[in-house]
């Protein structure tokens, strides 16, 4: 028997489709025509009847009138749906959901790639603005914070009686909870979150591009470099900005200016700052216009490959370098940072957006093999995307040669701290540009999917439409790599503005009216979660007075 359970997957969600219902009939089998593990399966009674029953109601009418379909009670259940072969032969479906379910240890990297991006080049930094000992505390205490947050959010949907809720995403409940606020709320801070990493996309593939090329270009013409500050030897690391000030970056145009001051034709057209950030446009905006990305989306296992390669480097950079550490609690000296910095909220910004995954988090755990694992898969996710961080960041503040550089010369961009003619770093830094350069055209589809779903509905309103729009996120992603090309600034900006919503305010918002609506709301309950909130305002605010 065959009923029509087709569910085309489009876009994450399952949905009915109403032209292929049309385009089938149901049949009946005959039992001799089984195939199956068991040889002697046969067609039992009550899926024959069903048959009928499903004939009868096909005959009753034309099969482009639904007002005479079959009722939900006529479908054959699951276990006696089989799928017709045109050669005569049936083949028994195995489960009735139609939807492929992943195991826990597939959920679990599937969350961790999905949260491992950029700001995992500027976990070193983020410790150095925070100090050593204080930066891994926070580290542990953000990832514990984003995570409950992370599970209320997962909740949110199961805390709603009455109401089918099986393919709501999260602004769908901050719809239910708050009206229109709420939906357009997520979706503003969602689209901060993915057009500030398309800004610090575009910022890190200028500093990628420049660097492959002039490493080409040093190699090629038998160029040696030795003009930056740095170590000497095998394994040399550089200081950009010897004379960097903690508490600004005045020196970064400084360095960009004498970088490009040698007056030599390729210097002049190959900039950083000045040409190669323009550059970019030609390859990338004619990218964005395509109708869909899935050609794009083949290209997203390069991230797993990108981070596993980066461990790899940070372990054999810390092996040649060694570790070179000393204690200060609080007073800083010549090579060496305070323990405790008052500029901690710096860290805790890269962090919020580090650990962001709330907006599809829901999303990724509908297709769990094992929904009674989930808290569980999640949370064991985190903890692995943690230990990922705290790896690389710990490992590479403790290798940096001090002395005779001092910490302070760690950049927002560790790999800014190796020479463009370090071997092994410029593998990294192709391989990234390649990785980003394929993900940059599926964020872009993202932000246009979700804006122009909500004004036009239709996520494809027309090639102007959507020129228009690819010119504005491209524009700001150029106007930042041209004047401010701080990746650590700027994840922390974007982090803390969608986290002040997405993983502070609206999960906790939520979850309190929720209690409060079923009479179970407690004050500590309440003073917990008002807590998160004033948390997600200070971590904001810190960002601009810290």
């Amino acid at each position: 028997i065959l009923s029509d359970p087709t569910k085309p997957y489009i876009n994450g969600k399952l949905i009915y489709s109403f032209l292929f219902a049309l385009s089938f009939r149901p049949f009946h089998v005959e039992p001799r025509n089984i195939v199956g593990d068991d040889a002697q399966e046969q067609v039992s009674s009550e899926a024959a009847a069903l048959s009928s029953r499903v004939h009868y109601y096909g005959r009753l009418t034309a099969s482009s009138d639904r007002l005479l379909v079959p009722p939900d009670h006529v479908i054959p259940s699951p276990e006696d749906i089989y799928v017709y072969s045109p050669l005569g032969t049936a083949f028994k479906v195995q489960g009735g959901d139609s939807t492929a379910k992943n195991p826990s240890i597939v959920t679990i990297f599937a969350i961790w790639n999905t949260m491992m991006g950029t700001s995992i080049l500027s976990m070193p930094w983020g410790i150095k603005q925070a100090g050593f000992t204080l930066g891994i505390i926070i580290i542990v205490l953000m990832g514990l914070l984003t995570l409950y947050c992370c599970y209320r959010v997962l909740k949110s949907t199961k805390s709603i009686p009455h109401v089918d809720t099986s393919d709501w995403e999260f602004p769908d409940v901050c719809k239910y909870y708050f009206g229109g606020f709420g939906k357009w709320s997520s979706l503003v801070f969602s689209l901060v979150s993915l057009i500030g990493a398309m800004v610090v996309y575009w910022v890190l593939m200028s500093n990628f591009l420049f660097n492959t090329g002039k490493f080409i270009y040093n190699y090629v013409h038998n160029v040696s470099t030795s003009d930056a500050f740095g170590t000497n030897g095998t394994d040399r690391v550089i200081c950009p900005y010897p004379n960097l000030d903690p508490d600004g970056d005045s020196s970064t145009l400084q360095y960009y200016v004498k970088e490009n001051s040698t007056g030599q034709v390729f210097d002049l057209w190959w900039s950083k700052t000045n040409t190669i950030p323009f550059y970019l446009i030609v390859l990338l905006l004619p990218l964005l216009n395509f109708r869909s990305a899935s050609f794009f989306a083949r290209f997203t296992f390069l991230g797993t490959l990108s981070v596993v390669y980066l461990i790899f480097l940070v372990t054999y950079k810390a092996i040649r370098l060694g570790f070179h550490l000393d204690f200060h609690w609080f007073d800083s000296s010549t090579f060496f940072v305070p323990e405790f910095r008052s500029l901690f909220p710096q860290l805790s910004g890269v962090l919020t957006l580090a650990f962001f995954i709330h907006n599809c988090i829901i999303t990724l755990m509908k297709n769990n093999k094992h929904q009674e694992n989930n808290v569980r898969d999640l949370s064991l996710a985190y903890l692995l995307v943690g230990l990922t961080y705290l790896y690389v960041g710990v490992l590479i503040f403790a290798a940096f040669p001090s002395p005779p550089l001092s910490k302070e010369c760690i950049e927002p961009n560790f790999l800014d701290n190796f020479p463009s003619s370090d071997v092994l770093v410029f593998v990294a830094r192709a391989c990234l540009l390649f990785q980003m350069t394929s993900v940059y055209p599926l964020l872009g589809y993202l932000v246009r999917v979700q804006l122009m779903g909500q004004l036009f509905g239709d996520h494809y309103p027309g090639f102007l439409h959507v020129f228009i729009l690819n010119i504005l996120v491209v524009g700001a992603g150029v106007l930042m790599a041209r004047f401010y090309p701080n990746i650590g600034s700027i994840i922390r900006y974007s982090g803390a503005l969608c986290g002040l919503a997405l993983v502070f305010v609206l999960p906790s918002l939520i979850h309190l009216t929720s209690l409060n609506r079923r009479g179970e709301l407690r004050w500590p309950s309440a003073v917990f979660h008002g807590f998160l909130v004033l948390l997600g305002v200070a971590n904001l605010f810190g960002q601009f007075f810290m």
